[in-house]
């Protein structure tokens, strides 16, 4: 199992490009994978051919308009573990001791 974090976005389309990291979200929403939204990225679990095709139809969506695009993508895969887009909060908030802002 995959957990990915990863941000999108065209650096062609000036300083405001909301509505094409929405373009991706809503990729992401309509993949049926779980995911976690995030104010600078978003993190998807599945398996990795799952998680690498939204993430490429991600790109075909801002690439059908945008000449210039940045991709950051962090991956964390292991094996036979699922339900890590939880479990990895809530082993940090059990190590503190009490519940974290997420």
């Amino acid at each position: 199992m995959v957990l990915a974090e990863f941000s999108i976005w065209p650096m062609d389309k000036g300083e405001s490009v909301g509505a094409y990291v929405a373009r991706a979200v809503d990729i992401v929403d309509r993949s049926g994978l779980p995911y976690k939204l995030g104010p600078m990225g978003t993190c998807i679990e599945g398996e990795w051919d799952q998680v690498m095709a939204v993430i490429g139809q991600c790109y075909k969506a801002l690439a059908a308009d945008c000449r210039r695009i940045t991709c950051t993508v962090k991956i964390d895969y292991r094996a036979g573990k699922s339900g890590m887009l939880d479990a990895k909060v809530a082993s940090v908030q059990k190590q503190v001791g009490r519940p974290l802002r997420t």
